[in-house]
């Protein structure tokens, strides 16, 4: 399939409240949107698995007194490029290390949500050296998000069997775009505690299709359902060779009492395992437990995402 630009499918997209703009990468052009003075430290925001990134609006206006702040589409999310057969944390990756190079041009604090907080541990632990300065991983689903995971559950037991729901219905570049077949589906093809959890956000969308999903690539979901996200890249690799102090913060998570599989984003098992090997390559690992907070703390509580990554930032500083 051929790669897709923002032109080539414009009503997709609605405007919002910050102008957007594009960065020539090569490759691809990555869509972002900036808040703040340029003489605030920089602080670059990466969306999580079918978030763009408007998603991180509202904590850009709370974030923009005291930092400049990029948020970005990544590869296959908003008007960002649509890569079809190239969705890798070493693409996505090296994506940004070619933004702050080219874009920001200065040291970053990179915060990511999601899979885009695992994208923030490989900046932590890849980027060039100077680039990035200190992250936040934003419940990540480091070792949950893997085919074969050094420790706990794999994505097979956690949030697998949706990106491939969206896959298989919504296709490729929305190449299906069966809406109604994927609805009929998640009776049979999900967990049951996940089809009413995703029945109840599907009834309380008036308008048909979330924004959010009609912005992203399907091929994401089944590049993670497969394992093809991180090949080449394992997270316990990765995690060993991180080189900045690191902010976790981790929320609603249990075991399903009646499979054991995940609900959540990573185990506490995982996180003990992160934490090791970051502190054991040399960082600091601070650890901030919501337990009843969904998985977007930026998205569900803004005002609670800012205070704790500023006050940790100003603990850094200090």
């Amino acid at each position: 399939m051929p790669y897709l630009e923002q032109s080539d499918h414009p009503d997709i997209f609605v405007e919002h409240g910050y102008p957007e703009h594009i960065a020539d990468l090569g490759e691809i052009r990555m869509n972002y949107a900036v808040a703040g003075d340029p003489a605030n430290p920089a602080l670059l925001l990466v969306p999580g698995q079918s978030e763009s990134w408007w998603g991180y609006e509202e904590a850009m206006r709370l974030l923009a007194d005291r930092y400049q702040v990029y948020a970005v589409d990544l590869r296959g999310q908003g008007r960002s490029t649509w890569t079809p057969g190239r969705y890798s944390l070493d693409l996505f990756g090296g994506d940004l290390v070619r933004f702050i190079d080219r874009v920001i041009g200065r040291p970053v604090v990179v915060s990511g949500l999601s899979s885009g907080g695992v994208i923030a541990a490989w900046l932590s632990a890849f980027a060039a050296p100077g680039q990035v300065r200190a992250a936040v991983y934003e419940d990540p689903p480091l070792f949950s998000s893997e085919l074969d995971p050094a420790v706990g559950t794999s994505i097979r037991q956690g949030a697998g069997p949706i990106f491939r729901l969206w896959h298989k219905w919504l296709g490729p570049q929305w190449s299906i775009g069966d809406v109604a077949g994927m609805r009929a589906a998640m009776a049979t093809e999900l967990p049951s505690r996940m089809s009413a959890m995703l029945g109840a956000v599907a009834e309380g969308e008036s308008a048909g299709v979330p924004q959010n999903l009609r912005e992203y690539d399907p091929e994401w979901g089944d590049a993670f359902a497969s394992g093809r996200v991180a090949l080449g890249c394992d997270h316990e690799t990765m995690l060993s060779r991180v080189r900045v102090p690191v902010l976790f913060t981790h929320h609603f998570h249990h075991a399903d009492p009646e499979t054991g599989n995940l609900i959540g984003a990573i185990s506490g098992q995982q996180v003990e395992h992160a934490r090791r090997l970051i502190e054991g390559a040399g960082n600091s690992f601070t650890y901030r437990a919501f337990p009843d907070m969904p998985h977007s703390m930026h998205g569900h509580d803004p005002a609670t995402y800012v205070s704790t990554v500023t006050g940790w930032l100003g603990e850094l500083d200090g």
